[in-house]
């Protein structure tokens, strides 16, 4: 298994056999480490669900007239219920009430605050619905499935590298060990930017659009798709700066390239962001801006890796004129 885990060198030679032996190999260890994955977040099924349905508003939203009078009655019987509480306490604690009065109305204290805390909350979290017998069952599979491929992703582009890299010779070594490490890091702030900011104001806006008009039901696998293509389409496109450092990497383009064409790329920018879950204003402004700051930071990073391939190819220049003169 230590020889598996470690990428053979450039310079090692292997047969066919040798080559599809080591794919066995990794792909074995890749499926192990996502069913390792798989179970713990089996395990951890309602933890999932519970980060999942953060970004549903925490009150219900007014979907009909009846199901809001409801809600105001409770809300009602529940402030009156409490202010008798109050009012039974107070009197209880009362040194001008006899003893067994002041019994009394500890016991209607009690019982009002009970009555009132037994009432429905209408504060609480609202939770999807389901249609069908295995519904439950078979969405937090799907849940399961795709935080497994998540929390499994580092190994699994590790296991990527080492079968790829013999093929490399040292110089595009020391340009793919750098992106594949950052190719996590960026998905991972793709994912995180979306559960706390793009998701949260994508469902209060798509949640509460004509709210009045319509008897809002939010069904878990629909839900739970547009959250995780959602994080996923981001967290790919949070890739952006590691794809056009490749294309200059091949000379497509340079960093003048970008600079001279920005507004093209705003505009590709913006389609990109439209053709991704969520084709709302809101999501896709969200989706856009860090898509800009990232076009921009790579503009950057082109710009320094323009001048340091320039002073590579400046020094390999006046080594090769410094032989010429020796000779």
């Amino acid at each position: 298994m230590a020889k598996v885990l470690r990428p053979i060198g450039h310079e090692d030679r292997l047969s066919i056999v040798d080559h599809l032996d080591e794919l066995r190999s990794r792909l074995i260890i890749s499926g192990v480490v996502l069913l390792i994955a798989f179970g713990l977040c089996f395990w951890q099924n309602n933890t999932l669900l519970n980060v999942l349905n953060r970004a549903l508003p925490a009150t219900p939203a007014t979907s009909s007239n009846h199901i809001s009078g409801l809600a105001g009655d409770t809300v009602k019987e529940r402030r009156g219920l409490e202010l008798m509480a109050q009012g039974a306490a107070a009197l209880a604690q009362s040194s001008k009430q006899s003893l067994a009065d002041r019994v009394h109305y500890q016991q209607l204290a009690q019982g009002a605050s009970q009555a009132a805390s037994s009432l429905p909350s209408t504060t609480a979290k609202r939770l999807p619905i389901t249609i069908g017998v295995g519904e439950p069952f078979t969405t937090t599979l799907t849940v399961c499935a795709y935080f497994a491929l998540l929390l499994a992703l580092p190994i699994l582009l590790y296991e990527a590298y080492a079968y790829v890299i013999p093929a490399l010779n040292p110089e595009e070594r020391r340009v793919a060990v750098p992106v594949m490490m950052a190719a996590p890091f960026l998905f991972m702030a793709g994912v995180v930017f979306t559960y706390f900011v793009v998701l949260p104001a994508a469902v209060h806006f798509l949640q509460g659009y004509n709210s009045d008009k319509f008897d809002i039901l939010v069904q878990a696998k629909a839900y739970y798709t547009f959250e995780i293509l959602t994080m996923l389409g981001i967290g790919l496109a949070f890739q952006l700066p590691l794809g056009l450092l490749a294309l200059q990497r091949i000379g497509a383009i340079s960093a003048r390239t970008l600079t001279r064409n920005w507004r093209y790329a705003i505009v590709i920018i913006a389609i990109i962001a439209a053709a991704m879950p969520g084709a709302d204003p809101v999501t896709t402004g969200l989706e856009t801006l860090p898509l800009v700051i990232l076009f921009i930071a790579s503009i950057v990073l082109l710009k320094i890796a323009d001048h340091r391939a320039a002073a590579r190819a400046a020094a390999e220049l006046s080594s090769v004129g410094d032989g010429l003169e020796t000779s």
